[in-house]
């Protein structure tokens, strides 16, 4: 019987180092592993996509298209090239036309692209429907990722009586739910289904349902992925890997676990146990981990877990785990396997601990929100100097959900609700009604402007947000494309001199009009420069061919003022008598002519008609 396999995502390049270190990874430190990488054989690997676009121009002044080029250079087509895209708003925070998606995943897959993960915040089937059809059409593979989340806790404020004898809120995020959206993006042409479990919240016993449903449900190859965050992410990869997933999406080592996704090396030792055969040389993988353990240090201004670095592992050593944590491997598999979830998240917790992998954030588990989301509003609410409030937002953080038609959290619905859920807890410190002060962002989403709800928006809210309870949709006809200007200073060139800059400005504006101007101040100064040393070296060729210049032995007629040469009337060699008219000079407006005040023969003239000339600047030379 043939061994079973489990593909691996690496995602070491784009989401590893956004969960750890604010995306802040320059070129030069990937340039060093990209020769390790060609050989590691992952089946894909995430390299684009999610913040890099933004951050690598905003912190880092590199372009995003060069970081894709080079990546995919330097691998050969040996591992597939991933992205991260939120389907209809691509990287930005706008629904965007059709010719901009397409423009953009065209240029993406010129330049070496070959899976595009796509997702909706909304999980709104319609929001990723053109971009899976375009991604097939124009040759890549669409990967359709379906949102996790969950139900929001139970704040049944209703009578005791009516809680006792009514019934309980209908469950909306079902393995059902799950299944019928990957469904339907298999049937839009989606070649992988991906369950994206952004803030770590789908838990060991999820895990099992939910994968095993969609294989059974869906023929493509099915993807999980998942985080770190509130303890799951090893347990429930565990749990994945036992029901069936094919594509497992994993770190190496040292950008592996607390925020980010499980790290490869625990996974292969999983996989060891249970006869699965990962498909990657560990070896190469070896070797790009030695290279990591540098590069995190260099990164150590953003490490989130600076305090918590993980010791020192190699899975092909012999006698690489104590007897001991070896153990721990085997009872978290007994456990998996027995559907004893406490028990399993309790070994797996002990290896991550042993490792020096950072402790669950409990914070995050019991909230059941993204930690970026956590702390973006712990961030807001400290700069509004009312961190007291947290508390107070963090309870209503399901009562805003449930308005909103109880959405996903996941970028950027996530940013909407933590910051409508604050101005709620301020509106009610201040003795004002709910949703007093609605964003702009929120308004839109309720509105309609988003996209469809998982449950939809009572009228009576919309119009009390929005001013009427109809739904709007967005307008994509309405799109207008960012300004790309002439820049005069800089010699008259435009701020986009491309294709790919012009999607750069479509999609991030703001950024990209200051990366996009230093780019041409830098291009328009060194143009500058080699103009100024060309002219430099043209003007030493010139007096380098040159004759030596013979030096004056005769008697010399100098400008008795400044002014321009009118005309020249002698040359060399001519004999001229008292008042011939020798040449006509222009000075404060006035024509002057310079008369011969003796006889005399020519040996040189200095001038030529034209030319400007200063006070008792030679003009004529005779002979001796």
């Amino acid at each position: 019987m043939e061994k079973r396999k489990l593909k691996i995502r690496d995602l070491t390049l784009r989401d590893g180092q956004q969960s750890l270190f604010a995306t802040r990874m320059p070129q030069a430190e990937i340039d060093k592993l990209l020769p390790l990488y060609e050989n590691a054989g992952f089946y894909i690997m995430e390299v684009w996509g999610g913040a890099v676009p933004d951050s690598v121009m905003r912190y880092l002044d590199e372009s995003p298209w060069d970081r894709l080029r080079i990546i995919s250079k330097a691998m050969n087509g040996k591992s597939l090239l991933s992205a991260l895209s939120r389907g209809r708003n691509l990287f930005g925070y706008v629904p965007y036309p059709n010719s901009v998606l397409e423009g953009f995943y065209k240029e993406a897959i010129a330049n070496g692209l070959n899976v595009m993960r796509i997702f909706d915040a909304l999980n709104d089937i319609d929001n990723v429907r053109d971009s899976i059809k375009m991604i097939n059409e124009l040759g890549g593979i669409a990967d359709g990722a379906v949102c996790y989340t969950v139900d929001p806790k139970d704040d049944d404020q209703r009578s005791f009586f009516a809680k006792l004898f009514g019934s309980k809120p209908k469950k909306i995020f079902t393995d059902e739910y799950f299944v019928d959206k990957a469904k339907q993006m298999e049937a839009l042409g989606a070649k992988i289904i991906t369950l994206k479990d952004m803030a770590g919240l789908v838990n060991p016993t999820k895990a099992a349902s939910i994968i095993s449903a969609l294989k059974a449900n869906v023929s493509v190859p099915v993807d999980f992925h998942t985080h770190c965050t509130p303890g799951y992410g090893l347990a429930s990869s565990l749990m994945a890997i036992l029901n069936g997933v094919d594509i497992l999406d994993t770190n190496i080592w040292y950008f592996g676990g607390g925020s980010a996704a499980p790290a490869l090396e625990l996974i292969y030792v999983f996989c060891q146990k249970l006869g699965i055969e990962v498909e990657a040389n560990m070896e190469a993988v070896g070797k790009i981990r030695e290279q990591l353990v540098e590069v995190r240090r260099s990164l150590a201004a953003f490490d989130l877990h600076k305090d918590k670095f993980p010791r020192d592992f190699n899975p092909l050593a012999p006698d690489a785990l104590p007897a001991n944590i070896d153990a721990l491997f085997d009872k978290a598999i007994a456990a998996a396997k027995a559907g004893n979830e406490a028990e399993l998240l309790d070994y797996c917790h002990q290896i991550e601990d042993y490792f020096g992998f950072p402790k669950p954030n409990e914070l995050v588990r019991n909230a059941e929100v993204p930690g970026g989301m956590y702390s973006n509003m712990v961030a807001q609410l400290k700069q509004l100097q009312a961190s007291d409030l947290l508390d107070d937002a963090m309870r209503l953080i399901p009562k805003v959900r449930r308005d909103a038609g109880l959405i996903p959290l996941v970028t950027p619905t996530s940013q909407i609700v933590g910051s409508q859920a604050v101005s709620l807890a301020l509106d009610r410190k201040k003795g004002k009604p709910d949703y007093s002060t609605p964003s702009m962002q929120f308004t839109s989403l309720v509105k309609g402007e988003y996209g469809h709800t998982p449950v939809a928006i009572d009228p009576a809210f919309r119009e009390k947000i929005t001013g009427s309870p109809e739904e709007v949709a967005y307008d994509t006809t309405k799109y207008k494309t960012p300004e790309n200007p002439v820049l005069p200073e800089l010699g008259g060139v435009k701020l986009a001199t491309n294709k790919e800059e012009e999607l750069l400005l479509e999609l991030l504006p703001a950024v990209a009009t200051g990366f996009l101007r230093k780019r041409r101040t830098e291009e328009y100064n060194v143009a500058q420069q080699a103009a100024a040393e060309a002219e430099a070296a043209r003007i030493a060729a010139e007096e380098a061919a040159k004759e030596p210049e013979e030096p004056i032995t005769g008697e010399v007629l100098q400008a008795p003022m400044g002014g321009t040469i009118i005309s020249v009337n002698v040359k060399p060699g001519d004999k001229v008598n008292t008042g011939d008219i020798l040449l006509v000079y222009e000075a404060m407006k006035m024509e002057n002519e310079v008369e011969a005040e003796h006889p005399a023969v020519i040996k040189r003239v200095f001038v030529e008609p034209g030319q400007v000339v200063g006070l008792e600047a030679n003009l004529i030379e005779f002979e001796e």
